[in-house]
């Protein structure tokens, strides 16, 4: 489907890698996109105007015309479903688009209670546990690195949605003090996203671990 000639808005924090997912899909996309920055520290994630757009008082949001979503895997999904008709971001083939659906639970689950919450540690000073968060991560890692041996990216020989929503909170995994040190696999992958035409980076963010 065209994009509509109004830009896509996306209501998001530079140093979420929720947010930073979606901005990297729409950049790949080619879409046209207004960025709204949602000043956390200040709440404005919880004011009545932002809450209307997403009850859970959390970002990212997508308003695209008349439609408004959160959740940034739900996102994702919407935006490959309507806007990439080719369905190389999210495959068609029953197989193919389960295993691309695998991966997004793990960016719901493993990587969102490892190395992304170790970085809401080290970033923003959320408590939360972020030993057992850097257990999470290193028993996360120690089974995409291999499973990456043989792969240029996690489903099928071009990238998928999977490569999308597992890539922000690895490439800043450092940041929560996650070493990629002994990925090689991943940090090879990492580059091969880093590659893609219409790539965007998410900001670095000085930490205790990465400077």
């Amino acid at each position: 489907m065209t994009p509509s000639l109004r830009p896509i808005r996306l209501y998001r924090h530079a140093l979420s890698g929720h947010s930073h997912r979606v901005e990297l899909f729409l950049s790949l996309l080619k879409l046209p996109v207004e960025l709204v920055d949602v000043d956390l520290a200040r709440g404005e994630q919880k004011s009545p105007e932002f809450l209307a757009r997403n009850p859970f008082g959390q970002v990212p949001v997508l308003e695209d015309g008349e439609v408004t979503l959160a959740d940034s895997n739900a996102i994702l999904v919407y935006l490959a479903t309507r806007y990439d008709p080719s369905g190389r971001w999210l495959p068609r083939e029953p197989v193919a688009a389960a295993r691309v659906q695998q991966w997004l639970s793990v960016a719901a689950g493993p990587l969102s209670s490892g190395p992304a919450a170790a970085r809401l540690v080290a970033v923003f000073g959320t408590k939360l546990d972020a030993e057992r968060a850097k257990v999470i991560a290193t028993q996360l890692y120690s089974v995409l690195d291999p499973y990456l041996a043989t792969r240029s990216f996690l489903v099928g020989e071009t990238p998928t949605l999977a490569d999308v929503a597992l890539y922000s909170y690895t490439a800043h995994a450092p940041e929560g003090g996650v070493s990629l040190e002994p990925y090689g696999n991943i940090r090879a992958w990492l580059a091969r996203i880093e590659a893609l035409p219409g790539f965007v980076p998410m900001r670095r963010t000085r930490t205790a671990f990465a400077a």
